[in-house]
């Protein structure tokens, strides 16, 4: 497994600065070592170029900064896309989760088709007519889905109208605060919500089995794109919009851990990790665990293990 780390220190989408400086929180957290330990050939592409923000106009109020952000992206899709074409699996770094637009157009503009697990608290599900803030990190899925301004679904005519990914094989796992609209156009377009609910009553282990299962059905791989704040501010206090009740450490992992056994993870994004809101850098501590845990990292090898089998040695 060959893996390209790419950074994109946006912080244009969120409404709170600092998770620019994410990326650079999660290689100090030792990302690229880590993954050497689990015998993997790693590359570190660097970061993308981003503008200076003060230096930048909001424009729009219902798609503030989107001419910026539309620049990064663009950059953003052939980086990776050059990555995924040269048969690695790149990991992106963010940022803000608005570069999820960039990074999985990029993993699918060579024609794959990809499904899409979407952890996080968002749904990211809104668009220029529902969004309550204006800030296009709660935009990005729907713009993969082809709902929104045009500009921003096409990165201003850099891509064909309409969507990146077929709705039917999109899943998002640990919502647990979506907006009234948002979650109209979310039933409208067919996409799969495992809530925190959910997960408390059938458990993190038969919902990622089930969301494997949407997203691999009739696709050539499993895209992931991971925002930390859907894990328990108690364990990942570094985030811009966290929510209390969320998912705990071991979710989190073994929800990484499914991931990882299907062998079919063609691309994961990193995101909302800030380290001005963090505690001694625990939150990219904990990206980097979950990086591990996606590209195959065990605690122990149950494989084939049944219930009178556990325990034995």
């Amino acid at each position: 497994m060959q893996i390209d780390i790419i950074g994109a220190p946006l912080d244009f989408g969120a409404g709170r600065r600092g998770v620019d400086m994410g990326p650079s929180a999660i290689r100090y957290a030792g990302l690229k070592a880590g993954l050497e330990r689990l015998g993997l050939e790693v590359r570190d592409l660097g970061n993308v170029a981003v503008p200076i923000r003060e230096n930048c106009s909001p424009g729009d109020p219902r798609l503030k900064y989107l001419d910026p952000i539309i620049e990064v992206q663009r950059e953003l899709v052939d980086v990776v896309s050059r990555s995924v074409a040269g048969g690695r699996i790149p990991l992106v770094l963010g940022g803000d989760h608005s570069l999820a637009i960039g990074s999985f157009t990029g993993a699918v503009r060579d024609g794959r088709k990809l499904g899409l697990i979407w952890v996080d608290t968002h749904g990211d599900f809104n668009t220029d007519e529902t969004t309550p803030s204006g800030n296009i990190h709660g935009m990005p899925l729907a713009a993969l889905c082809g709902y929104g301004d045009e500009r921003l679904i096409t990165l201003d005519g850099l891509l064909p109208a309409g969507p990146r990914i077929d709705c039917a094989n999109v899943v998002i796992v640990g919502a647990r605060s979506l907006d009234p609209e948002e979650k109209v156009l979310m039933r409208h377009a067919g996409i799969t919500v495992f809530s925190m609910p959910m997960i408390d009553r059938f458990g993190i282990g038969a919902v990622m089995d089930r969301a494997v299962e949407i997203a691999a059905r009739g696709t050539d791989g499993i895209y992931v794109s991971f925002d930390l704040d859907v894990v328990d501010p108690a364990y990942a206090p570094g985030v811009g919009t966290a929510v209390p009740g969320g998912l705990n450490i071991r979710e989190a992992h073994l929800a990484m851990e499914h991931v990882a056994a299907t062998g079919l993870l063609a691309g994961l994004d990193l995101v909302e990790v800030n380290p001005i809101l963090d505690r001694a850098n625990m939150t990219a501590e904990l990206a980097v665990e979950l990086a591990l845990s996606a590209f195959g990292k065990k605690i122990w090898y149950d494989e084939g293990l049944d219930l009178e089998e556990i325990g034995r040695v």
